[in-house]
C-alpha cells in the first residue's frame, strides 16, 4: 500500500505498535469501520481536514520517513508534514545560483515544454488509434527518451478519419521548432500555453457527451471534468513537492514557472510532462469507463467538486495508474509513473551540475 488516503469526515487515526489504526464514525448500525495499516507498507499518507490524527501516530509516520498531505473539503492542498532530511546546503546553494542563470532556466524550460508537447501529441495519437481500432487506451504503458534536436521530435502522422485531428497534430508538430528557437522563457511560456489550449480542444472530443469540456477552469472548477483534472494535478503536485524535499532541493525555485511566494514553482515545472500521461489520461478513463458519474460530484461554492464517493473512486484509480509497471526505454528496465516522478527530481538535481543531463519524462 504505497499510499493511504483517509478522507471520511470524523475518522480518527491512532498508533498501535507498528500499525496505524483508522476508525470511522459509527454508521446507521452503530458500528464504525476499523482498518489497520502497517507502517512498513506505507509510503505516503493523505488526509482531509476533517480527519483526526494523534500526535503519536503523526510522530511514528514522520519517523518512518512518510510524508503527510492535508487537503481541505474542496480537495485543495492545505499543507504537509515532511520527514526531516539530511542537510543539503551545497545542493541548495548551487540550485539558487543556477536559478539566476538565464541560459540554464531557458534550457530547462524548453525541455519541459517540449516534453509536455510531445506527450500531449502522443496522447492524441493513441486516442485516435484507439477510436479506429476500438483498442483500450492506456496512456502510461511505456516511456522513452526525448529525441535530440537532430531527430524528429514526433512520430509521423498516421492517417485518420478525422481531418480536424490531423490538422491539430500537424499544428502541434510544428510547435516543436518554435519552442526550441525561443530566445526567452516568456516566449516558451507563450508557446506552451497555446499548444496546451489546442491540445485540450482536441482531447475534449473524446469525452462522453454527458461530460462536456470547453476549457480549463480552476478555483473553482466549473464542471466535473475540470474538477477531476484539478484534483489529480493537486495530488501529483504534492507528491513532487515531497520528492524534491527528500532529495534536498528547494521546490519553490522554478524555471518555467516564475518563483513566487505561496507556491512550489519547481514542482509545477517538473510535473508538466506527466500531466498528459497521468492527469488527462486518468480523467478520460474515469469518465469514458463510467467509473465516475454525476453522483460522484457536488455543486457548491460556485463550482463543481468531487464528493466523498467520487474521491474514493478517484484515489483507487489514481493509485493503480501510478503503480502500474511498464517497460521504460529511458531507464532500460520496468518502472512505474511514481518511480519516474521521483527520478525526475533526481535528474533535475544532476542537471545542476550538468544541464544537458536533464531529460524530462516522455511517452513512447
Amino acid at each position: 500500500m504505497p499510499s493511504a488516503c483517509i478522507l471520511i469526515p470524523g475518522a480518527t487515526i491512532r498508533l498501535s505498535g507498528e500499525r496505524l489504526i483508522v476508525v470511522t464514525p459509527d454508521d446507521e448500525t452503530g458500528h464504525g469501520l476499523k482498518r489497520e495499516i502497517p507502517l512498513r507498507d506505507l509510503e505516503r499518507l493523505i488526509i482531509s481536514e476533517h480527519v483526526q490524527i494523534t500526535s503519536q501516530a503523526l510522530g511514528a509516520v514522520l519517523t518512518a520517513l512518510i510524508p503527510v498531505s492535508l487537503l481541505d473539503n474542496n480537495g485543495d492542498f492545505l499543507g504537509s508534514f515532511l520527514p526531516p532530511t539530511n542537510a543539503h546546503a551545497q545542493s541548495r546553494l548551487h540550485q539558487y545560483q543556477r536559478t539566476l542563470q538565464p541560459d540554464f532556466t531557458r534550457l530547462i524550460s524548453s525541455r519541459i515544454a517540449s516534453a509536455k508537447l510531445y506527450n500531449q501529441r502522443r496522447v492524441l495519437q493513441r486516442l485516435n488509434a484507439s477510436r479506429r481500432s476500438d483498442a483500450k487506451f492506456n496512456a502510461d504503458d511505456t516511456a522513452a527518451e526525448l529525441p535530440s534536436d537532430s531527430e524528429p521530435l514526433a512520430p509521423t502522422i498516421t492517417s485518420s478519419s478525422h481531418p480536424e485531428l490531423d490538422r491539430t497534430l500537424s499544428w502541434l508538430d510544428a510547435a516543436f521548432s518554435s519552442i526550441r528557437a525561443s530566445h526567452s522563457i516568456d516566449e516558451i511560456r507563450g508557446y506552451e500555453g497555446a499548444t496546451t489550449a489546442r491540445y485540450f480542444s482536441a482531447w475534449a472530443r473524446f469525452l462522453p457527451e454527458n461530460f462536456p469540456f470547453e476549457r480549463r477552469s480552476t478555483r473553482p472548477p466549473k464542471n466535473a471534468v475540470n474538477s477531476c483534472i484539478s484534483f489529480a494535478a493537486t495530488i501529483l503536485y504534492n507528491e513532487m513537492v515531497a520528492f524534491l524535499h527528500s532529495h534536498g532541493l528547494d521546490p519553490s525555485l522554478g524555471c518555467l514557472h516564475t518563483p513566487e511566494n505561496g507556491r512550489w514553482s519547481l514542482a509545477l515545472d517538473l510535473i508538466e510532462p506527466f500531466r498528459p500521461a497521468l492527469v488527462e489520461a486518468l480523467a478520460l478513463d474515469l469518465f469514458s469507463h463510467k467509473i465516475l458519474n454525476s453522483d460522484c460530484f457536488e455543486h457548491r461554492d460556485n463550482g463543481v467538486f468531487l464528493n466523498d464517493i467520487g474521491r474514493r473512486k478517484f484515489f483507487l484509480q489514481y493509485e493503480r495508474r501510478m503503480e502500474r509497471h511498464f517497460m521504460s526505454e529511458l531507464v532500460g528496465h520496468r518502472t512505474t509513473l511514481r518511480q519516474q516522478l521521483e527520478q525526475q527530481s533526481m535528474t533535475y538535481k544532476m542537471a545542476l551540475e550538468t544541464p544537458d543531463k536533464f531529460e524530462p519524462f516522455v511517452m513512447n
